[in-house]
């Protein structure tokens, strides 16, 4: 009579057995020095009691395959996405990670040729900061093939996969109050795509605030465009040429804030001082525009450092729970706003 074959002792086995999780039992056996010494132990004392033995030759397939990660950004001359690519770059190089770039200029094919291309090359993972018009069978599509994916930047309903973000909705709304109490009641908010969750959660943030202040909405002060300098230029120019123009914009971005800015001026109007201008992100030129724009901290390089940090994680144990951080905004008021005064 054939004997019945003995089935291999996993990983997860060990782990249960030791009362730890499954990505503490995989440091373990590659030696990192980040484990106490008495799980260690006890980790160890279960591999044997278990008759565990490491599969080297599978795991030298794994590492090859996790060495390579991709990161796919919708603009780089965006200043927020290469602050969140140093962020990026500082916590997965650490880790022994090579860095794949891919810019999809909020374009939906571009972004499905990029993750074909990556998929294609078998990297370890994917960083993604979903275009406008992500589908939730693009993210279905990159799990089916089991590869490690963290959205960062924009959620997307039902993907049911790590994100790191900012609260935009709380951002907004600090954004917007700063202005009212400044003394502005005709605000507009202008740029980015209204298809997008971010521009739904800014909006979201921007009508609290009015509400809260007794301040109607005005549909006329409401402009979305593309997410950049000329799409600021764009929209600013629409709600000037209105019979009763706003004195104050909330924009979706820094990058729609100088666009606005660069508007304003074209037709002889001083920002920060003809019209309140409030960005979002915080980026470094924020600092050094004329005026100082006074912006919402999204804190970029964090966000980074902490996506690239729940990628690492995904790839050690894919079967880890999900996880959402989501970081608090800041404003940081420049010279940009002022105090309304009625002429």
């Amino acid at each position: 009579m054939q004997r019945k074959k003995r089935s291999r002792v996993t990983l997860q086995q060990v782990a249960e057995h030791a009362g730890v999780s499954r990505a503490t039992a995989s440091l373990i056996v590659r030696d990192s020095p980040n484990i106490s010494e008495k799980t260690r132990k006890k980790v160890l004392e279960s591999m044997r009691e278990l008759g565990y033995v490491y599969d080297r030759v599978a795991a030298n397939l794994r590492s090859q395959r996790s060495s390579t990660v991709g990161i796919i950004i919708t603009d780089i001359a965006n200043t927020f996405f290469s602050e969140l690519l140093i962020g990026v770059h500082h916590a997965l190089e650490k880790e022994g990670y090579t860095v794949l770039l891919g810019t999809t200029f909020d374009s939906d094919s571009k972004q499905d040729r990029l993750l074909s291309t990556m998929l294609e090359h078998r990297v370890g993972g994917v960083i993604l900061c979903p275009v406008s018009a992500t589908s939730k069978e693009t993210i279905d599509r990159i799990k089916k093939l089991d590869i490690p994916i963290v959205l960062a930047v924009r959620e997307l309903a039902e993907a049911n996969c790590d994100y790191v973000g900012v609260n935009y909705k709380d951002g907004a709304e600090l954004a917007v109050n700063h202005l009212i109490l400044k003394g502005h009641r005709r605000i507009a908010f202008l740029g980015g795509r209204s298809e997008s969750s971010t521009w739904k959660e800014r909006f979201e943030g921007y009508g609290l605030a009015l509400h809260k202040a007794g301040i109607e909405i005005d549909a006329s002060l409401l402009v979305d465009s593309a997410p950049t300098r000329d799409g600021g230029m764009e929209a600013v120019q629409q709600v000037l040429s209105q019979p009763n123009p706003p004195t104050a914009a909330f924009c979706f971005s820094d990058l729609v804030a100088f666009g606005v800015m660069l508007g304003l001026r074209d037709v002889g109007l001083t920002p920060g001082q003809d019209m309140a201008v409030v960005g979002f992100d915080n980026v470094p030129e924020a600092d050094v525009v004329n005026p100082p724009l006074t912006s919402v901290s999204s804190f970029a390089r964090q966000i980074g450092s902490n996506a690239a940090n729940l990628l690492h994680q995904r790839i050690l144990d894919f079967e880890r729970e999900h996880q959402r951080i989501i970081l608090n905004p800041e404003l940081i008021e420049r010279d940009s706003s002022f105090v309304f005064r009625k002429k």
